[in-house]
């Protein structure tokens, strides 16, 4: 990984990797939104409302994939002074805090029906809301102080302590009595979801993490270059003093 802590090389590589992405994630958009709107079957309890569950999951997934890869950053950062690892956490805090809201909010309209209520205090809810709290209080704590330096490396730390949150929010309808379905994909056993709604799934999965990978890259240039117009500022404003 050392070898893309240069801007420039990451760059460059970025300019390579950005349109391949873009365009699948869009097909994957495309062909994961036909499969499970239109080709997949109702479920025999739910009907259609278990179409919710093709945006509903792959969100919960990336919520807990994006805050996983913010706190390896914020290790790399501490320990290797890696310089793109806090730009990457800083880019990736405001999507993963995009898709921790699209969780709660489209497993609100799925209790609804199936629960009969908007919003239990049960393990898996509650902890997915703290992982939400956790993404607004990094993005707070980066720029609550003066030097950006201090910040970064307090939010590094926050990223570090909350990360005990997403072993929590993956093993808690195990650990705990909740009212949210066990695993029904990513368990020991494989899947026990029908085959007809298992790959409309997985396909809107890829597709979020695709979608995921072009705006990270895109919000990483344009953070570089924020930075680079504000140490050209500063050059400029030292030269004329």
């Amino acid at each position: 990984m050392h070898r893309f802590a240069n801007p420039a090389r990451f760059l460059r590589l970025a300019a390579l990797v950005l349109p391949w992405v873009s365009v699948l994630s869009i097909l994957l958009f495309a062909a994961g939104l036909w499969m499970a709107l239109v080709a997949s079957p109702g479920d025999y309890q739910q009907g259609d409302t278990v179409r919710i569950m093709y945006v509903h999951v792959p969100a919960a997934w990336m919520s807990m994939f994006t805050y996983s890869s913010m706190a390896v950053a914020a290790a790399c950062a501490l320990v290797w002074r890696h310089p793109l690892a806090e730009v990457y956490a800083r880019a990736a805090a405001p999507v993963g805090a995009g898709f921790t809201l699209l969780c709660l909010v489209t497993g609100s309209l799925w209790g609804e029906p199936m629960w009969g209520t908007w919003w239990v205090w049960d393990a898996r809810l509650t902890s997915v809301l703290i992982l939400f709290f956790l993404y607004l209080g990094y993005m707070a704590l980066v720029d609550a102080f003066d030097d950006p330096q201090r910040g970064n490396r307090a939010g590094c730390i926050l990223l570090l302590v909350g990360a005990i949150n997403v072993p929590i929010i993956k093993f808690s309808v195990d650990w705990w009595n909740t009212l949210h379905q066990p695993a029904s994909v990513l368990r020991m056993g494989g899947p026990t979801i029908h085959s007809g709604m298992l790959w409309p799934l997985l396909v809107l999965a890829a597709a979020f993490q695709t979608y995921f990978i072009a705006v990270v890259i895109l919000r990483i240039r344009a953070e570089l270059a924020e930075r680079k117009i504000q140490t050209l500022r500063l050059a400029r404003a030292s030269a004329e003093a």
